[in-house]
């Protein structure tokens, strides 16, 4: 990577949250959610910077404790339930190069409900960006579990209708291998230029490189069952701190 490559790596995080509630700053093995995030963006080679978007106090002074940047408050109209990606980075983007005349040549997602994200895959993506810059982003993907080919919608005459047609009568029947190969994002790392954020107001622009991750590296927390589940991997040593290329605890200490 270039030696002056500025990657920033942006964490939203909002106060609110109905699935769970507090869910950032909640306890999750011993440390914050949001720590997860916050240290596996610190352990990477490529990331420069480390900032956390939240409307929050609490969560802005645990993302500090922990040794992340909280320059900002988010404005409340930007922390709503249905406020998408978009509005948020564009308004980090801009107020770091207004109030502090910094401007990142790439920024990177890092979402707090995927704690357990391992450091690779984050310079991985930024790699991956960096070797092809006639790209506009790189997203995370998996095989998914289920083929949507093989999915159905009611319409409304109350009969199954398939959700995606290929061109081949009943491909609903057709077996797996002979169906298209496709992919489910996950949002567990995403890369973009700055540019295609500021200049085409997209999160990922038109061309976007897939970083191809193992199914059995999906793990987003969106309940209680899948908190606790995440949990266990931890517990059980299934998942180490050396599988994840970091551990919270190092950089809690670096901030006291």
């Amino acid at each position: 990577m270039e030696p002056r490559t500025e990657v920033l790596a942006l964490i939203p995080a909002r106060g609110g949250s109905k699935s769970i509630p507090r869910k950032n700053i909640r306890p999750f093995f011993g440390h914050p959610l949001i720590a997860y995030s916050i240290a596996a963006a610190l352990a990477a080679e490529t990331v420069t910077r480390v900032v956390v978007s939240t409307d929050d106090e609490e969560i802005a002074a645990t993302a500090r404790q922990y040794g992340a940047e909280v320059p900002f408050l988010r404005p409340v109209e930007l922390a709503q339930d249905d406020t998408p990606d978009l509005p948020v980075f564009l308004h980090a983007l801009q107020w770091l190069a207004e109030n502090e005349q910094y401007s990142p040549q790439i920024v990177v997602q890092l979402r707090p409900t995927s704690p357990l994200r391992r450091v690779q895959y984050i310079d991985q993506a930024v790699h991956k960006l960096l070797l092809q810059p006639e790209a506009d982003s790189v997203r995370a993907v998996i095989e998914p579990f289920q083929n949507p080919y093989k999915m159905w919608k009611i319409d409304s005459d109350g009969f199954l209708k398939p959700l995606l047609e290929i061109g081949v009568p009943e491909a609903y029947n057709l077996p797996r291998q002979m169906l298209p190969r496709v992919y489910w994002q996950t949002g567990y790392v995403d890369a973009a230029w700055s540019d295609t954020i500021l200049q085409k107001h997209s999160m990922t622009g038109e061309r976007i490189l897939p970083l191809v991750l193992p199914s059995s590296e999906w793990i987003d927390i969106d309940s209680e069952e899948d908190w606790k589940r995440a949990e266990r991997l931890l517990e059980s040593g299934e998942l180490t701190w050396d599988d994840l290329g970091f551990e919270p605890d190092h950089y809690l200490h670096l901030n006291w």
